[in-house]
Parts: C-alpha cells; structure tokens; sequence
C-alpha cells in the first residue's frame, strides 16, 4: 500500500539551529589539533552537529535509497539507450554487481533499491522495494509527465519509507537514481525552478555527442515551452520522474527526523531542490557529495548555496558520489565524538619538569 496522499501535507520540519555554530566551532577549536587544521571537515563536523543538537552525532548506519523509474521523454530519443536499460540496471543492483554496489561496500553503506515506476513489472526479490507509482512517467515533451496527485503519492511513499529506514536506526541517507531520459528531466526541472537557459542546464547525460545533446536540448524547449508552471510541486509533476519526486521525498524524510541527507549529482540534487522549494528548512540537511561533470549541476548547487566536499569527475548517478562522501560523514562525526581536547592531552603530560 501507498502512503496517503495528505503524508506531504501534515510533515513538520524543524530548521537547524545556527545560533549553536559558534559553540561547535569552540569545541572544534578545543581539540588536539591547530584551530581549523581539519579544513572542511570541520564544516561537516559543524552541520553534523547542528543536525544532531541535543545529542551526539552518530555515523554507523548508512543507507543508499536507490530509487528507479521510466521516462516517457526517453521515447523521444534524449539518451544513447534504450529505456529497457533502467530494468536491466536494477537487476543488476539486485546481484551485487555494479558499481553502486561496489562503491557501497567499499563505504561500508547499506543499499535499499527501490522499484519508483518502472515500466515493466519485475518479479519480486528480497532486495527490491516495490513503491511503483505507475509504469514509467508520460512524455513531458506532450504533456505533465505526471498529475499531481501522483507526485505527491511518490513523495509521499519515499516520506514513509524513509523514515521507516530512520526509526529502524539509520543514521545516514544518501539518495541516488536510475532511470533512462532523467537527466533531460532533471535539466527541466534545473531551468524552471532557477529560471536558468534550458541551453544552460542539458547535458551529455549517459554521454551523448554534440549532435545527441542539441536534439537533447531541442527536446527539452519543447517541453519547457509546453508549460508557464513554477510552483515546486506542480514543476516536479510537470517535467519529474517518479524516481525523482521519490528522492526529494527522502531529503523531507531525513529533514523532518534530523538526519543527515547525502546529495547524490545532478540528478538528485534536482530532487533535493524540490523538496528545498517545498519546505525551505530541509537545507540544513542537506549534506552535496560531489561535484557532477554533468552540465547543470552548477545550477542547481547555485541556487542551494551549496559546496560539494569531492571533485572526482563523477557523471554516473545511482548514488555513486554520495557513497564516496559517508566515510567523510563518519570522519567528521567522530572529531566531534572521539577526538581529544587539547587540554586533556597536555593533562596527560603531568607537570612540566
């Protein structure tokens, strides 16, 4: 069963506290280490704190939602492969085999893939969520990819099993995707809620040549053009995936329970403005991974005022980069729970001779 449609409407998100920085970068500046010498890391150890507040930040469990659904924009031939990629895809994730997995494992991070509205119906499986919302979205070169009831209910589905996951013991979410023909939804979605050239925002996606991207891109000002709608929710049904919409719902899902919430690339951090644009406190659990080779991503981290801690070339999506940032999360949380003061170092020397 589908969480209800009215789970979006009753979340209550509480804002990080900034007035309690100055008091974390103190206890930061205490430790057994030069003030600041941990460079960004601290920053982390700061907004892990904030989100935390009252109680220590924790950092054992990690989990990667890995959420999967169809494009009706792949019928128009925005990628260099077919739309029965996205299947093949999870059955892959489902062996252990590709390289979410291998990346999870090296981060030690759970994974929990997630059927969001693929077009096809797969047989049941011990590691595969079915939260599918429809068989793959419309073309949104036509018409809204999807109603707005069905937004919400996909919202609302990653709402539930997230915070599920959360009083399950998770300490850490990163988001990640699959799905043929999301990175033209992605750029939509980039352009309408930043107001940013659709020229500005489409890319090589799975890696397409000069001639694939001005297709691409033609593809996508047929789309913008079909709609004047800037509102966030009517934007995600307009032009989003059910993969998508369902990531944004895990961003409000880690915000509302004060988790941190790890920003894959582009394409989830497309969802994470969403859910920004939709409650504005879920910034300040918002945790950019990497910076994405993808055209658009710049965008997107512009208009959250973000940074992203890594920079390795990354275009891969299924949440590869945002498992690449947990043992930074981990690391970060422990300068704050296990690293000495410097007092008690220099304690520990006894009187000076």
């Amino acid at each position: 069963m589908h969480a209800p449609l009215d789970y979006l409407a009753t979340l209550s998100i509480a804002s990080v506290d900034r007035a309690l920085e100055p008091s974390l970068r103190a206890r930061l500046d205490a430790k057994a280490k030069p003030p600041g010498s941990l460079g960004r890391l601290e920053d982390l150890a700061v907004q892990l704190g904030l989100i935390w507040h009252p109680a220590p930040p924790r950092a054992a469990r990690a989990m990667v939602f890995v959420f999967a659904g169809d494009h009706g924009l792949a019928a128009d031939n925005v990628s260099p492969y077919p739309a029965s990629v996205t299947q093949a895809m999870v059955a892959a994730y489902l062996s252990g085999c590709a390289g979410m997995n291998v990346l999870a494992r090296a981060a030690a991070t759970e994974v929990c893939v997630v059927d969001a509205g693929i077009a096809a119906d797969l047989p049941p499986h011990p590691g595969l969520i079915d939260r599918k919302i429809g068989h793959g979205t419309r073309n949104a070169s036509r018409e809204p990819a999807m109603s707005i009831d069905d937004a919400r209910r996909a919202l609302s589905a990653a709402i539930a099993l997230v915070s599920d996951a959360i009083d399950g013991g998770v300490d850490i979410v990163a988001i990640g995707e699959m799905g043929i023909g999301n990175t033209t939804s992605a750029a939509l979605l980039a352009h309408r809620l930043t107001g940013t050239p659709v020229a500005d925002c489409v890319g090589r996606g799975a890696g397409l040549d000069e001639a694939g991207v001005a297709h691409k891109r033609a593809i996508a000002e047929m789309a913008a053009a079909r709609t004047a709608a800037t509102a966030p929710l009517e934007v995600l049904a307009e032009f989003g995936g059910y993969e998508i919409a369902m990531m944004a719902g895990a961003v409000l899902a880690g915000a509302a329970k004060r988790r941190p919430v790890v920003i894959d690339g582009f394409i989830a951090s497309a969802a994470a403005l969403v859910a920004v644009r939709l409650h504005p406190e879920a910034r300040g659990y918002c945790v950019f991974s990497h910076r994405s080779a993808e055209r658009g991503h710049a965008v997107l981290l512009e208009a959250m005022a973000a940074t992203p801690y890594l920079d390795l070339g990354f275009r891969l999506g299924e949440g590869t980069g945002a498992l690449m940032a947990v043992p930074l999360l981990r690391a970060a949380a422990g300068i704050l729970t296990e690293l000495a003061d410097l007092s008690d170092v220099l304690a520990a020397l006894g009187p000076a001779s």
